[in-house]
């Protein structure tokens, strides 16, 4: 008999692989998804059903190992606590994922420490609004500072990992970067699991990455929910708490300005992540800028002055890496440098507007965002030539092409940012090119003509660039030789910063005293600034 019984239960036994695992995968979540569109809580019947799922999978997929935790994350923290019990509870919550999350790839490890950063975003918002007089509060503001220190020196290292998107993409286990259900359901599970769930749809998505603001997280559903993007919207997260922890409270000056500038110039850096520096230039776009409710005005108007800086008065390597994501990176770059020049134009302060704009000329992308529209669009030659290189002539340029009815700019974000500031019904039609001079208005204008003689060997890497930027609007396969990657460098990358001393004492962007000899146009290099701790 008991060997009968064994036979029979060997029979019936199927291994949780292939279409197996899949299909298991699939009816688990959608029952899961299902009970929680109920506004069910409890999901503790299912923590054995993504046990199993996980333990089955070398790789496991990014949704198994976030219901997983989520609902075990529900049996662990404290039901009722202060702030300090609910940083322990971040912290746990913290191992868990890291743990759970050790042998995938970079952007899904990254991706799933967004309940981490929910949760110590909550305590944040708490404290803030406190004096803090009480020890427990003082050490929960301490703590929490530590906690989130040590994730954004967990996303650095996940960043670093030499795992590149393509061969995540290609992973046998059928599973890739491409979710099997849509991240609003998910975060919907992970809420309504948690006792924070108000409502399903976008609504919870944007409550549990309420830092990323609800234009950007409309713009991640628009990507399909890709979880590289995903990963970068919680890097941006990180970046912003970090930021906002470093700055509130204390007196913005000189000193402070510089200090935030080499942080976020380091993190940036040692991210490494295209996601992240797009989805942190569309979060510069908004009108208020992330944390707004827990800083005061002035320490608003000096983060915003230092994210712009870092973002369009620095050049970074990693930007023209991969030929793939160019188009929307320069298009972008274009959008926000024009928002930061009419900013800081309203608020009087013209040198940083010009500062923008003459670095924005100097760069690559005019070329490539030209390049790319000549080679995609039949356009008459007379009547649709740029007239020059500022953002303000290239986005009068690519209106006055779109008003003919070609979609140039991707979403209506970037047009509608676009538009501001800009009279396109009364602008005049370009009719110059890309030579000579780069015109602002009546702001300033820069002469180009006498830097051609030392510009050959830089024009020869613009057009490999440029050539790139065309294969990938295109949808072109590119070649090692259309990106700029460079193996077993990464101890020497440099970053490019511009020669304006928008800071009497920074030591960042400072001027030289004497003009290079080394055909580099008034660039100078200076290693990557090491990212300090919280203090």
């Amino acid at each position: 008999m008991e060997i009968t019984a064994l036979s029979n239960a060997s029979d019936n036994f199927v291994p949780l692989m292939g279409e197996n695992y899949a299909m298991k995968l699939k009816n688990s979540l959608q029952e899961l998804i299902s009970e929680s569109r109920k506004g069910s809580t409890d999901f503790c019947s299912y923590l054995d059903v993504f046990y199993e799922l996980m333990q089955a999978n070398v790789n496991p997929p990014f949704e198994v190992i976030w219901v997983y935790t989520a609902i075990k994350f529900q049996t662990l923290k404290s039901e009722k606590g202060d702030a300090l019990d609910r940083v322990s509870d971040a912290r746990s919550l913290f191992q868990l994922l890291s743990s759970c999350s050790a042998s995938v790839g970079a952007s899904k490890s990254v991706a799933l420490m967004a309940p981490v950063v929910y949760e110590a975003y909550k305590v944040v918002l708490e404290l803030s609004g406190k004096e803090l007089k009480h020890k427990r509060e003082k050490k929960a503001m301490k703590e929490v500072k530590s906690l989130v220190d040590v994730i954004v020196g967990y996303m650095s290292v996940c960043c670093s990992k030499k795992v590149s998107e393509e061969d995540e993409e290609e992973d046998h286990d059928c599973i890739g970067l491409n979710l099997i259900m849509p991240f609003t359901d998910l975060a919907c599970v992970w809420m309504n699991a948690n006792g924070d769930g108000d409502d399903n749809g976008i609504g919870g998505f944007e409550s549990l990455l309420p830092i990323l603001g609800s234009d950007v997280c409309k713009w991640l559903c628009d990507k399909g929910f890709h979880v590289g993007y995903l990963g970068g919207g919680v890097i941006m997260e990180a970046f912003f708490l970090k930021l906002g922890l470093l700055c509130h409270g204390k007196t913005p000056g000189n000193e402070l300005e510089v200090n935030l500038k080499t942080w976020a110039v380091g993190s940036i850096s040692s991210f490494h992540n295209i996601y992240f520096l797009e989805i942190l230039m569309r979060a510069a776009l908004g009108t208020s800028l992330p944390l707004s409710s827990i800083l005061k005005s002035e320490e608003e108007t000096l983060l915003r002055k230092v994210l712009f800086d870092v973002l369009l008065l620095v050049e970074y390597p990693f930007l023209y890496e991969n030929a793939k994501y160019i188009k929307s990176l320069s298009l972008t770059r274009l959008v926000v440098t024009h928002k930061a020049v009419e900013y800081f134009r309203g608020i009087g302060d013209q040198n940083r507007a010009i500062s923008y704009v003459r670095e924005f000329s100097d760069s690559r992308i005019p070329s490539h965002i030209i390049k790319w529209v000549t080679s995609q669009y039949v356009l008459e030659e007379r009547a649709f030539k740029a007239n020059g290189s500022s953002p303000r002539a290239l986005l009068t340029w690519l209106l006055s092409i779109e008003n003919r009815g070609i979609r140039v700019l991707e979403d209506d974000t970037l047009r509608s940012c676009a538009k501001s500031g800009l009279d396109i019904s009364q602008a005049k039609q370009p009719t110059g090119n890309l030579g000579g001079k780069t015109v602002d208005d009546d702001l300033f204008f820069v002469d180009n003509a006498g830097e051609e003689g030392n510009a050959v060997e830089e024009d020869k890497q613009n057009d490999e660039i440029s050539d790139a930027f065309v294969a990938a609007a295109q949808t072109m396969t590119v070649t090692d030789g259309g990106s700029r990657k460079r193996k077993g460098k990464s101890k020497e990358r440099k970053i490019k910063f511009v020669k304006h001393n928008l800071l009497r004492n920074s030591h960042i962007a400072k001027p030289e005293t004497s003009a290079p000899n080394d055909g580099s146009s008034g660039e100078s290099e200076v290693e990557d600034p090491a990212s300090d701790s919280d203090s």
